[in-house]
């Protein structure tokens, strides 16, 4: 408990920092950025205390005057990667291409930082986290969605963002290595597998420009289209219930 409150302490600026490090050129902005670095170069297994505190040339202990332990800094470097939210509302056209360019977004962020679907799991949100939320559930506000229904609707289309992106950290080449084997595992058991055998002669398992995000995502979309017509009383043939 005393870190999750250490944490939100140091994301809302509620702590006191070092009025002086014990060396010029050390501050917390600088510790999480390196950290940062460190995690899109090697992985998040990479990050340590002393590993961080190395990047700078100074002990270890030098670190625990601005941030209390790994926990933490995880969780500034959640934060402070994902970076203000973008602004939705010059975007025309109403909710859906907001949650479009929103799900786009939050997609090229994943792609630049792969290490952050593992760490966010447990992490504790901050002021630019929730801002995300917060653009996106307000591009949703006003078309009859209520309390839970618009942040489940806003949790489904980043699930399906985050489906994805945890393919995200495979090369072209392994990529390509994959769906060589896939094909042929299933042209020596196609008895097996009938109907995968038949998707995959359609094209199932091909290259995809955007990794299976825009096929996945306008189905969810339809789903929450589909539910603001349901909550407005409205039918498929556009005339009301």
């Amino acid at each position: 408990m005393a870190t999750k409150v250490s944490s939100v302490e140091l994301l809302w600026g509620m702590r006191e920092r070092p009025s002086r490090g014990p060396k010029p050129g050390l501050s917390l902005d600088g510790i999480v950025r390196a950290a940062i670095a460190i995690a899109d170069a090697e992985g998040l297994d990479a990050v340590s205390m002393q590993r961080v505190a190395g990047e700078f040339g100074f002990t270890t202990m030098s670190l625990y005057r601005y941030v209390p332990g790994k926990s933490e800094l995880i969780d500034l470097m959640i934060d402070t990667a994902v970076g203000p939210p973008p602004d939705l509302s010059a975007i025309p056209g109403g909710w859906r291409p907001m949650l479009t360019e929103w799900a786009r977004l939050t997609w090229e962020f994943f792609q630049q930082h792969p290490w952050f679907l593992g760490a966010a799991l447990h992490g504790t949100m901050g002021p630019n986290q929730l801002g995300w939320l917060e653009q996106a559930v307000a591009a949703l506000s006003g078309h009859g969605l209520v309390g839970q229904e618009l942040v489940e609707a806003v949790l489904a289309v980043n699930g399906q963002v985050r489906s994805l992106a945890q393919f995200i950290g495979r090369s072209p080449a392994e990529n390509q290595a994959w769906e060589a084997a896939m094909r042929t595992a299933l042209t020596e058991h196609s008895d097996r597998f009938p109907a995968l055998t038949a998707a995959i002669a359609d094209g199932a398992f091909g290259p995809d420009d955007d990794g299976g995000l825009g096929f996945g995502l306008e189905r969810v979309l339809d789903g929450i289209e589909v539910l603001i017509k349901q909550k407005n009383g409205v039918s498929d043939a556009g005339g009301m219930l």
